[in-house]
């Protein structure tokens, strides 16, 4: 009888591997606060011109966006509606990402201790259920 992944490893500890490493990681993403601070009014891109600050905003970013919806609705073959449309949809999307913060509750050191042993733990147990005895 063959093991997990075809080897002659223990499904056992393929098992309770995988178990491990999907709670810890489970409890690692569980314990990460994810805050946007995105908005109409929110400056996505900002450039120094002139001797000042400028700032593009959301708002700025969607007046082209309708303009092109506009254009290819009147004409789907028109390239400028869709570079438009697209561009607008690549600057949003791409503002709606860098205005992404990213930040760890506050927790005990035990809690820390027990997810980091739960999944690379986990993982030292997935991985060597897949190598041959």
């Amino acid at each position: 009888m063959r093991g997990a992944g075809g080897t002659s490893g223990g499904i056992g500890q393929f098992i309770i591997g995988l178990i491990m490493m999907c709670g810890g990681f489970y409890l690692l993403l569980n314990s990460i606060v994810v805050t946007s601070s995105f908005g109409m009014g929110m400056r996505l891109y900002s450039f120094s011109a002139l001797g000042g600050t400028m700032g593009i905003t959301t708002g700025m970013v969607m007046i082209p966006f309708m303009i092109g919806i506009g254009l290819v609705f009147y004409n789907a073959k028109n390239i400028i509606g869709w570079i438009l449309t697209l561009g607008s949809i690549t600057a949003l999307i791409f503002g709606v990402i860098s205005s992404i913060h990213f930040s760890m509750r506050s927790m005990s050191a035990f809690d820390l201790i027990t997810i980091l042993v739960l999944a690379i733990g986990g993982i030292g147990l997935f991985l060597r259920s897949l190598k041959s005895f």
